[in-house]
């Protein structure tokens, strides 16, 4: 027996999944997103948080994927605020680092020059950041200074040989509260977000697919007139085992391990750091007391063993930023690590490193249509879930145009540097609530922190605290509001709570959802 029809199903809760639900639910089109885990629970919460255009891309010639990127920054940021802000990022010229067999950009030219091939001359590096200011466009951003490091308070942190960087801008992101708002914003507009529940089963039948959901609550049959399968590092799975087709295109899956450690830095910008192995590294302010460092570029072979921050992983983070922090940093250091498995299309690369980022989405018309996600990045997420659509389109001529570019984020619908002014007043109107908790409450909710708190007069009315401003108020938004069915999916994904509590602590968050 059949049961619910819809226009569109999407496989996959991570960021494309669902920025494509919310897109296809804003155009009319009745949609379901089925996730088998937790929303955001893979890729979408193991990335390096960052909204960015990819400056090291620019060697590898990826200007059209640098410009797509670049131009989408300010359009995120405005529509999501409360959990994406600007960030400089400091590039120090290390005066002694020598690149092991060539710099991808002399490997690019063909190039032999001892001058080239050794290291990344300054003229190089600038010229790649001025071209980073201009192919997108900014308005909110500011552009690349130099900086003197024994005269900074950047270069206090770095080691003494470092005198020379320059500062450039992008964007910090909460990425796996971006997966939760936009699955949210599907929702309030007619989508049905199903997490805990697997497509074990797709078929084409008389011109539509004929879907089986597994759920906690059983098994369940819905028909739908196209799919989407958005299952990123499974979508091979997905088109292997669940949709039962064949496909020339395909994903090599990457892993990119972080480590967090104390902070290193007393200032709010990051550090972009160049390897002797041609790589990059970031090192970013994190949760206010963390520096978050990386990432590394692993080959991984099965989706399902889940990644994880390997030992040789974690010292080579640890020795990359040696080569620049004062503060030397060692293994007893690192109070947290996680990995996210990227699933890059496969374009052939010698590679991880130079694998492409771009997207690649592919339209099985043999009946009722399945729309193939392949690759992608975080940052362009929104315009992939245009072109999405638009592939689509002919299928759903009732659908609306384009419309989410500078549409706000539940939570979002203030102007970018309104932030502290919100923050000054959720403090007045809630006297019991510190300025640090506001901060947090305004940088997870935004306008809704309001909600969040609802008509309390003091700490108690938000019942059991949990620690580290935790409280069961807050807990009741996420498992009602944001799908969160676990402790792991509150203090993980929804928040990184789990950094500032301790072990019973968490067990007690768990306990209340097991409750």
């Amino acid at each position: 027996m059949l049961g619910t029809t819809v226009d569109l199903l999407v496989i996959g809760g991570g960021v494309n999944g669902a920025g494509i639900a919310r897109d296809a639910a804003g155009r009319g089109l009745s949609v379901m997103l089925a996730e088998k885990g937790d929303l955001a629970s893979a890729t979408s919460s193991g990335s390096t948080k960052l909204f960015h255009g990819g400056l090291r891309y620019l060697e590898y010639g990826k200007l059209r994927l640098v410009r797509e990127s670049l131009m989408e920054r300010e359009i995120l940021l405005r529509a999501m605020p409360h959990i994406a802000w600007p960030m400089r990022f400091v590039l120090p010229l290390h005066p002694d680092m020598r690149f092991e067999g060539g710099t991808p950009i002399s490997k690019l030219l063909g190039l032999t020059m001892p001058w080239l091939c050794g290291r990344r001359p300054g003229w190089i590096i600038r010229l790649g950041l001025f071209l980073y200011d201009h192919l997108g466009g900014r308005d909110i951003l500011p552009g690349t200074t130099r900086v003197d490091l024994r005269q900074d308070a950047a270069g206090m942190a770095l080691r003494p040989k470092m005198r020379r960087a320059f500062e450039y801008s992008d964007c910090w992101v909460d990425d796996a509260r971006l997966v939760v708002l936009n699955a949210r914003d599907a929702a309030e507009r007619g989508g049905d977000i199903r997490v805990g529940t697997e497509v074990t089963e797709a078929r084409r039948v008389d011109g539509q697919w004929q879907v089986t959901l597994q759920s906690a609550a059983g098994q369940e049959h819905v028909t739908a007139r196209a799919l989407v399968n958005a299952a990123g590092p499974w979508v091979g799975n997905v088109i292997r085992d669940v949709v039962h087709t064949e496909s020339r295109d395909g994903v090599t899956l990457v892993r990119g391990s972080h480590i967090v450690v104390p902070r290193l830095f007393d200032h709010d910008r990051a550090y972009f750091l160049q390897g002797s192995d041609g790589r990059i590294i970031f090192a970013l302010p994190y949760e206010g007391a963390f520096t978050l460092i990386g990432t590394t570029d692993a080959p991984h072979e099965d989706p399902n063993d889940p990644p994880r921050c390997t030992d040789a992983e974690r010292d080579y983070l640890l020795t990359f930023a040696n080569r620049y922090f004062a503060k030397e940093i060692r293994a007893e250091d690192v109070v947290w690590r996680y990995s996210g498995v990227r699933p890059l299309y496969d374009d052939g690369a010698s590679s991880a490193t130079a694998a492409t980022r771009e997207y690649v989405l592919t339209l099985d018309r043999a009946g009722a249509p399945l729309l193939n996600v392949f690759g992608g990045k975080i940052t362009t997420y929104r315009r992939l879930a245009e072109a999405a659509l638009a592939k689509l389109g002919p299928y759903f001529p009732q659908a609306g145009g384009d419309w989410t570019a500078g549409v706000a984020l539940p939570g979002g619908d203030f102007a970018v540097g309104d932030k502290s002014g919100l923050i000054e007043r959720l403090c007045s109107d809630y006297p019991f609530v510190t300025g640090q908790w506001a901060a947090r409450l305004m940088r997870a909710y935004g306008t809704e922190a309001w909600e969040v708190l609802g008509q309390a007069t003091c700490v108690e009315d938000l019942g059991q605290s949990f620690g580290a401003t935790l409280t069961e108020a807050e807990l009741r938004w996420m498992r009602d509001r944001e799908y969160a069915r676990c402790g792991e999916d509150a203090l993980w994904r929804r928040s990184k709570l789990g950094l500032h509590m301790s072990a019973e602590q968490r067990a007690a968050v768990d306990a209340w959802f097991a409750e």
